[in-house]
Formats: C-alpha cells, sequence, structure tokens
C-alpha cells in the first residue's frame, strides 16, 4: 500500500474505486460478512487477503494481482464477482487504481464541527489598506531571506507578452518599451496587452480548462458538439470586455433566467452542458444522474474548489459535506434540462438562435420541400414514359433541395426542466433510494436555516447569486488563487481545484484574502487584478539563482524569485506560427469544418477525420475527447473530460524530437528563414533570427556560431542547384535550431 497517497489518487478511489467494491464487493466481503475470510471495506483487508494470507495487488504487476485476475474471471482463481463480470470501464479504473498503489483511505465519519473550521470555510478576513509586497515580504524577512532583483526590460516584456496574451513580443515592442523611460512605461505596457483581442483568446483558454470545454462528447459515441464553439467565443469575449467574473459566473450558471442576459446569457449556460456523456448507455436514469453528478462536480471544482463529486455515494471522507448536501444541489441540476431525452443514441438540449428572417428562410425551405413532395406522390405508380421523367427530375431536385437545406443556428445550453427534489441514493445507485432531500446548497457554507428554494423552478438562479454574494468564503478566493497560479507558475494554494482538507493550504493567507477582497472592491475586475498583480515589486523580481535561499525554501513557496516557466502547448504552438510569420489572427467562428453538428468524428475504420491544418490561434483548434491533438498532448495539455485549473510540465526526448522532425516546426523554420531573408546583411539576418525568437540580440559568439552554421549548411545543400533555395534551406535550418532552444519556450 501506498504510505502517502496523493490527494488526487484518493479522489480517484472515492469517485471511481470505492461506489465498484460497495455495489459489487462489501456484500460477501464487508464487515457484515467475510467469505473467505476476506474483508473488502479496508485497506488491511486486501493486504492480508483473507486466508489466502497474499495480498490482492501489487502496484508493480497490476495486471497479475490476485485482484485484477479475479475480476477478469481467468483461469485458476474465483471469478469475482460471480454474479457477473464487471464492465470495461470498471475493470479499467480498478487496474489504474491498482497502479497508483491501491491507496483505501479509512472510510470514518466527518467531524463536521472540526472540519467546518478549515481556513477556506471562514469568511474572507477584512485587512487594511496594503499593498501586495507588503505580505511577501514580511514572510521573506522573518525566513531571513530576500527578493531577487528585478528582472531586466526585455526579461520583463517578454514575460508580460507571454502571461497576458500567450504570444512572444515583437522587436517593435521590445524597442518601444526600452524607449519609454518614463515611470508608467511597464504600466503602458500592461494596459496595451489588456486591451489586445489576444487577452482574451489566451485568458480564455484558461477559463476553457476548468470548463472542461471539448468539441466532442467522447466516452462512448464521440459524436459532434457542433456548436460548443459559441461558447468558446462568449468566453473570449467575456474576457476582453472584462465582464465582472460575478456577472460571468452568473451567467454560465442562469444566464437564460437573467433578464438582460440576451443571447449571451443562453450560450453561456453551453458550461453546464458541456461535459463529456455516455450516450449510449441502456440504464436511461444512470445516465441522467451521471449528466447530473458531472455538473454538481465541475461547478464544486471550477468555482469553490471543492470535490463535491466524492459526496455522490457516502458523505465525503475529508470534507464536511453530506451525501445530503450533495443531493440536495444535485436537485438543482435534476431541475434543470440539459438532455432533450436519454434513449440510445441520447440527445442533448440545444437552443435556437435564429433570426425571424433566418425562420422564414427554413420555413419557405420546408413548403418547397412539401410541394415537391406532393408531385412526387402524385406522379409515382404511373407506368407512361413522360410521368417516369418527370419522377425522377423531381426526385433529382428534392434530393438537392434537402442537401441544401438551411442550418439553422442553436446553442449547446441548457434550460428549466421540471423542479424536482431527489432522494439520497444509496452507494450512489438511483436503485436504492433513501430519504428524499429538499434542494439546498450545502450547510457548512449556506448553513442549517439557508432559504427554501423557489417550488416552481429549478433553483439555478439562487445558486448562481449564492456563490457570488461577497460574503461566498470561496468564489472570489478561488478565481484570485487561479489568476495567481497564472502568473506565477503555482498558486497561493497550490492544489488550485481543491481548497477542501486535502488541498494545500496557502502559503500567503494573508495575501490570498487581501486579494480576494480586492477583486470584490474592484467590481470582480480581472483586469484590475491582473494589473494590482503586474506592477507588484514581487511579479517584476528576476529569476536569478541564490544557493542560499534555495536550500532554505528550495520550492520557491516564500516567493524570493521569479520561477521559470515553460510555455504550455498553445503557446508554443502559437509562438512557432508568430515568429514565422504565419499566425492568423482571425477570430472566432466554428472549429469542425468537416463534419456536422451531432456527426461522428470517426469513420468506419475508426480513423480521426479532424482536421488541424490551419494557422489560427490553437484556442480555435478543435478539442476532440479521447483523441487530443498530438502536438497538445505532447506537451502537456489537460484532460478535457474533467476540469483542470493546473498543468503539468513534463521534460521526455519527443518534445526535443517534435522541434527537429515535426512538419509544424519545419514549416515555421522555412517561414522564419523567409522574413529574415528579407534583410541582405547575414549579420542583420542573425540579429532579427534571435531577436524573432527570443526577444533579445544575438551575443557575439551567438553571431558567430550561427553565420559558421549557415554556411556548412550550405555546403551541405550544395546539390541545390537554385542558389536561392539552397540559401534558403540553409538559413530555415538554421531556423529550426534556435526554434528547438530551451529558450524558446521557457519564460524567466
Amino acid at each position: 500500500m501506498a504510505a502517502e497517497p496523493k490527494p488526487e489518487d484518493l479522489r480517484f478511489f472515492e469517485m471511481k474505486i470505492r461506489p465498484v467494491l460497495a455495489e459489487n464487493c462489501f456484500k460477501c466481503h464487508g464487515a457484515e460478512k467475510q467469505k473467505g475470510g476476506l474483508r473488502l471495506d479496508r485497506a488491511e483487508g486486501i493486504a492480508d487477503g483473507g486466508v489466502s494470507g497474499e495480498p490482492l495487488v501489487d502496484a508493480k504487476k497490476p495486471e497479475s494481482s490476485t485482484l485484477m485476475r479475479a475480476v477478469r474471471h481467468a483461469d485458476g482463481v474465483a471469478k469475482m464477482p460471480p454474479s457477473g463480470k464487471l464492465t470495461d470501464a470498471e475493470i479499467a479504473d480498478l487496474e489504474s487504481w491498482v497502479r497508483r498503489g491501491a491507496p483505501f483511505p479509512a472510510a470514518t465519519k466527518f467531524e463536521r464541527r472540526i472540519e467546518s473550521r478549515h481556513w477556506a470555510f471562514q469568511p474572507i478576513r477584512s485587512e487594511n489598506d496594503s499593498d501586495l509586497d507588503r505580505f511577501v515580504q514580511s514572510k521573506l524577512s522573518a525566513a531571513g531571506l530576500k527578493s531577487a532583483p528585478s528582472a531586466d526590460k526585455r526579461t520583463l516584456i517578454r514575460r508580460a507578452t507571454f502571461d497576458l496574451t500567450g504570444l512572444p513580443p515583437t522587436p517593435e515592442e521590445i524597442a518601444d518599451f526600452l524607449a519609454d523611460e518614463s515611470r508608467t512605461a511597464f504600466e503602458n505596457v500592461i494596459d496595451r496587452l489588456l486591451a489586445s483581442s489576444a487577452y482574451g483568446e489566451r485568458w480564455g483558454r484558461h477559463w476553457l480548462d476548468v470548463a472542461r470545454y471539448a468539441d466532442s462528447n467522447g466516452l462512448d459515441e464521440n459524436v459532434a458538439f457542433g456548436n460548443a464553439w459559441r461558447y468558446r467565443d462568449y468566453v473570449v469575449r467575456s474576457f476582453n470586455a472584462d465582464k465582472p467574473y460575478d456577472r460571468f459566473l452568473m451567467e454560465q450558471i442562469a444566464g437564460d433566467l437573467l433578464p438582460d442576459a440576451g443571447t449571451d446569457g443562453v450560450i453561456a449556460t453551453g458550461f453546464l452542458a458541456l461535459g463529456p456523456k455516455v450516450l449510449a448507455e441502456v440504464d436511461e436514469k444512470k445516465m441522467e444522474y451521471d449528466i447530473v453528478d458531472e455538473q454538481v462536480d465541475t461547478l464544486g471544482r471550477t468555482v469553490m474548489g471543492l470535490t463535491l463529486g466524492c459526496a455522490r455515494c457516502h458523505d465525503h471522507k475529508f470534507d464536511p459535506i453530506s451525501a445530503a448536501d450533495y443531493y440536495g444541489l444535485a436537485g438543482v441540476f435534476v431541475s434543470t434540462k440539459t438532455m432533450e431525452h436519454f434513449k440510445k443514441v441520447a440527445r442533448w438540449h440545444e437552443v435556437s438562435l435564429a433570426t425571424p428572417s433566418e425562420l422564414q428562410r427554413q420555413a419557405d425551405h420546408d413548403a418547397a420541400v412539401a410541394k415537391l413532395k406532393d408531385a412526387i406522390k402524385a406522379l409515382t405508380g404511373k407506368a407512361d414514359d413522360d410521368s417516369k421523367a418527370k419522377l425522377k427530375t423531381l426526385k433529382e431536385k428534392l434530393a438537392a433541395l434537402e442537401k441544401a437545406a438551411p442550418e439553422l443556428p442553436s446553442a449547446l445550453a441548457v434550460a428549466e426542466g421540471k423542479p424536482t427534489d431527489v432522494p439520497v441514493f444509496k452507494r450512489g445507485n438511483h436503485l436504492t433510494p433513501g430519504e428524499l432531500v429538499k434542494r439546498r446548497f450545502p450547510i457548512v457554507l449556506a448553513g442549517e436555516s439557508q432559504r427554501e428554494l423557489p417550488k416552481y423552478r429549478s433553483g439555478r438562479l439562487e445558486l448562481a447569486k449564492w456563490l457570488v454574494d461577497p460574503k461566498h468564503p470561496l468564489t472570489a478566493r478561488v478565481m484570485v488563487n487561479r489568476v495567481w497560479r497564472w502568473h506565477f507558475g503555482k498558486g497561493l494554494v497550490r492544489s488550485v481545484d481543491n481548497f477542501g482538507l486535502l488541498g494545500e493550504p496557502p502559503t500567503h493567507p494573508e495575501l490570498l484574502d487581501w486579494l480576494a477582497r480586492c477583486f470584490i472592491k474592484d467590481g470582480w475586475s480581472l483586469k484590475k487584478l491582473h494589473k494590482r498583480i503586474m506592477l507588484s515589486a514581487t511579479y517584476r523580481q528576476s529569476s536569478r539563482f541564490d544557493s542560499a535561499a534555495a536550500t532554505a525554501d528550495p520550492d520557491n513557496r516564500l516567493l524570493w524569485r521569479a520561477n521559470v516557466q515553460r510555455l504550455e502547448a498553445e503557446a508554443i504552438r502559437d509562438s512557432l506560427l508568430a515568429v514565422s510569420g504565419d499566425l492568423d489572427r482571425t477570430i472566432g467562428g466554428p472549429s469542425l469544418a468537416h463534419v456536422k453538428n451531432r456527426g461522428y468524428l470517426f469513420d468506419h475504420t475508426s480513423k480521426d477525420l479532424t482536421s488541424y491544418a490551419t494557422a489560427r490561434r490553437s484556442i480555435y483548434l478543435p478539442v476532440v475527447r479521447n483523441n487530443l491533438y498530438d502536438v497538445f498532448q505532447l506537451f502537456d495539455a489537460p484532460d478535457a473530460t474533467v476540469p483542470n485549473g493546473d498543468r503539468a510540465t513534463t521534460t521526455v526526448p519527443t518534445q526535443s524530437l517534435f522541434f527537429l522532425n515535426s512538419d509544424l516546426a519545419s514549416h515555421a523554420a522555412d517561414s522564419l528563414a523567409g522574413r529574415i531573408l528579407a534583410k541582405h546583411d547575414p549579420v542583420e539576418r542573425v540579429q532579427s533570427l534571435v531577436e524573432l525568437a527570443y526577444g533579445r540580440p544575438p551575443s557575439e559568439t551567438e553571431r558567430k556560431q550561427l553565420l559558421s552554421n549557415v554556411a556548412e549548411f550550405e555546403s551541405a545543400y550544395a546539390n541545390e542547384t537554385d542558389a536561392a533555395k539552397r540559401t534558403r534551406k540553409a538559413w530555415a535550418a538554421v531556423a529550426q535550431t534556435v526554434l528547438a532552444s530551451n529558450e524558446f519556450i521557457y519564460v524567466r
């Protein structure tokens, strides 16, 4: 057994494993009965293995573990469960759990009185007027540490430009900043970047990570969410307009119920509808409650930093969230229409956005189709040649007309359903209902005496208002922490999606609360929050290493220097296109050009039909669940089936090979060579190459080395008789080596 399981492994157990064991194993191997001396409701039983005396699992050889052989009904072991084999998905989850070390937390009841005193459930503390740096310097002084010196201007503009736009600064932008000697020079840069349309694309992408945005349903059928792009574009527009965060949240939860939200309000509710769905589930009720569970879990992790989904099958094992709390909130989403129906293949709900003129065109088209069908019906059965010829012509016209049917715009969205309170389902199974729970919010946050939700509507509007109430202890804290994470590489709370008892405590709790209070006071303005953070000395310090500080604080939790950060997958791709001059800055529009809404994304050979052949920004590329774009996978893009407020940063050989061998890198290098060849002086070409790629001039050593490399490559391409082509190939090869450097994808 793992000595200290990771929080994500414990969550995986509670979400995926304990329900399977409870449903299939505890009846014979639980507290009341232990056939074969085996007990599976506690870690010790799995380690003991019952009368056999051998552990049931082996993390090093999971496939040969007794448990895995039993659930696969292999020869030589008792087949478990004997009543019937588990599903392939359940078996895969069990194997994943064993590989993780089979973490098995104790199934003890939580003590609400103790856990409700957890820091994240307390009101946001009021602070006197202060500044960000005071909180940081106080901690550093207490530890006997000092901040790193300020970063130079080139480093600073590169950091700020990537932070706010996800693109590299141009040489012209750098030159303007270097020439600006005013006290507001850096503030002017921030203002310019925040006013750029690229800001919404950059920070919209961060939000789409936690909104688990995708252009397909995933899981089983993997059909196209052909209108999901409207939600994505809504998010980009909202960030660019600096829509107050409280309003932004309200629209996504209850935009269709807000009187002044208009079309954007409907589109915004795509947040609730975007989740992965098993559309071919035989048990319709199970499908319905699985979708509701996904909505509850997403809302909890995205907005409140709580793993509410863990309470579906039992009281939360760590946080003060009871199963009754879960089903009280689940009732809000059961009362919300997400699906048109649950019959195979299930159909999700969409809302028409058609204008009166578009509706009229549709009506005219339908009338023309009906008229042709009547004419065909009148001629059907007539044997004369003239009638047969006319019938053939009419059928051809009908086929062409139906193929040219106008597509009315619609949005993936939710609507009000029938207000319904739901019971607590024992072990999360809808076939074993328990006590009915009125729709409500978690007691630890909303209190015992919270006002009842209206009987005549879902409660989504009330939920939205409760979440953005300035007194809510989590909403502002969680979002401020998300913004901090993307500026500094780590959040003040490093477990950005989990503020519960399994999450990490804040490194600077007073700073977190001060920023949250300022965020609310500033009208929930994200752009003001960016400026507040980026104008601080803490943000503007360099990443200079200090051995003494590194010994005292190796993880830089006290913020004694800036963290060196690698660009995410989208920023890497966009940077290649930007420096090459190929980037298409067109904003918005559909992602899936090859398949219609609700169409299948794979052909009969299971070949992915999705095309990524575009020079547009990465936020506009398709996100296909279960088959993510290989470039994104390579550079640690998140799984679009669950909310992700953080991203891993791995270093593997295939990343270097990507820059050396991929078509994307090769095309970028060739286009970059074309840009710098516009200059006639080889020295100027090298100067331009390095400035475009790194945001700085080359050193003398680099200049000589690169010129020498060009000469070597020109000799290598001696068989190319066209001198211009030979020169371009040589410079493209050199450009590719420059782009393959760590300096291109790391920000200091």
